[in-house]
């Protein structure tokens, strides 16, 4: 999200970590709770395409945010990790995970782990923030760094350009302890990218009124684009529409 002192442009994957701050980190949580979001029927969508074969010992969920899905994947996995951009987001994770679940500020496209997973997520569209289809296979390799023999990868897309709806306007208005949070964005279609404005208002009894923006700038890549990315990376994708609020799944396996 953004600052409190005006717009944040979140363009490319650097600026996808670098736009939640404290505060923003827990609206995040409060607004896509209130707008419906079921972290917890998303994650097991996703148990039920990665299927059973690769084991359930570990699981590094990459842009793991403030660790909602990562959460219920606990209950479900022997060992479980996530890494992401925003400090400010790990740390409401911290709060919410068990102690000991290692946490770390990372780029997606060139982190560094000195160990393999039998799953690896990335959900929630983060792969929207990479700019082009090199960097999403650089992403996909590194995951692919990660994977353990016979693992499987799950990546949650952006909408894809035929998917993609211009001109959408969503709108909500959120209440938790004390706090009075409406949001309105619009969502325009910009080349090969979609941009979304996002409008805050927050208000609360002694801080009085405050108004915040966000611009969020997604690729738009076609599924054929996400697939040979995926086997440019040396996986064997399969595209699995209709879950994660319709934008569909993409599971892989080492080719």
């Amino acid at each position: 999200m953004g600052d409190t002192s005006g717009t944040k442009d979140t363009t490319g994957a650097a600026g996808a970590g670098g736009m939640y701050g404290a505060d923003a980190a827990e609206i995040y949580e409060q607004t896509h709770r209130a707008r419906g979001k079921d972290f917890a029927q998303e994650a097991t969508d996703v148990l039920r395409l990665v299927g059973e074969d690769c084991g359930r010992r570990s699981l590094l969920d990459v842009a793991c945010g403030t660790g909602n899905h990562l959460e219920f994947f606990a209950g479900h996995f022997e060992q479980v990790a996530g890494v992401d951009l925003s400090e400010a987001m790990l740390a409401t994770a911290r709060r919410r995970l068990p102690d000991g679940v290692p946490l770390g500020v990372a780029d997606m496209r060139s982190f560094e782990l000195d160990r393999t997973y039998q799953v690896i997520t990335c959900l929630f569209a983060s792969v929207g923030y990479l700019d082009t289809t090199d960097e999403l296979a650089a992403a996909l390799r590194c995951f692919g760094r990660h994977l353990a023999p016979g693992g499987v990868v799950a990546v949650e897309p952006w909408w894809f350009p035929a998917t993609f709806l211009p001109g959408h306007v969503a709108a909500d208005v959120v209440e938790w302890d004390g706090r009075t949070v409406s949001r309105v964005s619009h969502t325009v279609r910009d080349g090969d990218f979609s941009r979304m404005e996002v409008h805050y208002l927050s208000a609360e009894p002694g801080a009085g009124v405050r108004h915040f923006t966000e611009t969020h700038r997604a690729r738009l890549f076609t599924r054929e684009e996400y697939e040979e990315a995926f086997r440019a990376a040396g996986f064997t994708p399969r595209y699995h529409p209709g879950v994660q609020s319709g934008r569909g799944l993409f599971t892989a396996t080492a080719a």
